[in-house]
């Protein structure tokens, strides 16, 4: 596990993991019988007639659903330049403004292709299926049972804790926190890496809800990778890796797991260089000890 520097009760933001903990969620809610695999995007959220709303939740689970990795919006180039000269958040889409970005979105054939826009509009869903938003669906299911007290997603900037460590580009630049109710589900969710290294270790003992979603299901760019609801599983020099990745404006994380030898590696830093290599090689150093 990896601070850097920080305090062990200092929140990151950790990107795209965030997809693994809505993964979990959602399976944890096929559990509970509030939704099924075959459980359209219309049928959970007020979508209308348009192609995104027969979309399954399923295929949203696995990034197979036809979805643009992001929607089409408006200021594109605009908030990109922005990123880049001032550090400043693309994202701070409301749910609202989520809903009428599906409303108009074009699907294309429904192959493995990674969507941001997918994950974000399931986690919502499922929230939906629960009667809650989903920040409260992030509490009462997975933060609150595991007492995960610094795991939230701030939906503005003013939500953002005095805990939160700031984060900085490869080249240094201070990076604004990448917040919004939209984005929470799919990039969002802020935590301490003594919090992931608990949850880590609920997902290894079978303590965490929604372990269905750490078991692949489909294939994903070939044989080699597998999904599962949101987790990727691949061949690591002979052993089977569980695992997701992250990266925002000032941040780089990486989560993995060794589920038959019951090892895992958290890493969570406060710049933008990639972790991915560290962390699969810390894995393999720290199974081959047991």
């Amino acid at each position: 596990m990896a601070s850097h520097g920080a305090s062990l009760s200092a929140d990151f933001e950790i990107g795209s993991v965030s997809k693994g903990i809505t993964g979990l969620l959602y399976a944890d809610a096929l559990s509970r019988g509030e939704l099924g695999p075959d459980t359209m995007l219309g049928e959970r959220l007020p979508l209308g007639d348009c192609p995104a709303a027969a979309v399954t939740l399923a295929s949203l689970s696995t990034h197979s659903s036809g979805l643009p990795r992001l929607p089409r919006q408006a200021g594109t180039l605009r908030r990109t330049l922005a990123l880049m000269l001032h550090g400043t958040n693309p994202y701070g889409e409301t749910l609202p403004e989520l809903l009428g970005q599906a409303r108009t979105a074009q699907l294309g054939a429904p192959r493995p292709r990674y969507s941001n826009f997918g994950f974000e509009l399931l986690g919502h869903a499922v929230a939906a299926g629960a009667g809650l938003s989903f920040q409260d669906l992030l509490r009462e299911r997975l933060a609150g049972p595991l007492g995960l007290d610094s795991v939230y997603a701030p939906a503005t900037a003013a939500a953002v804790r005095p805990t939160a460590v700031a984060g900085r580009s490869r080249s240094g630049r201070l990076m604004r926190p990448w917040t919004g109710e939209a984005v929470a589900p799919a990039g969002g969710i802020r935590a301490s890496i003594s919090d992931m290294a608990r949850l880590l270790q609920a997902l290894l003992d079978g303590l965490a809800p929604g372990l269905a979603a750490l078991d692949p299901v489909a294939n994903f760019a070939g044989p080699a990778a597998r999904i599962g609801a949101g987790w990727m599983t691949l061949n690591a020099k002979g052993r089977e890796v569980t695992w997701h990745n992250g990266g925002t404006g000032g941040f780089r994380s990486w989560v993995g797991l060794d589920r038959k030898a019951g090892t895992g590696v958290v890493l969570l830093t406060a710049t933008a260089a990639s972790v991915d290599r560290h962390g699969f090689r810390l894995l393999a150093e720290l199974t081959a000890k047991t």
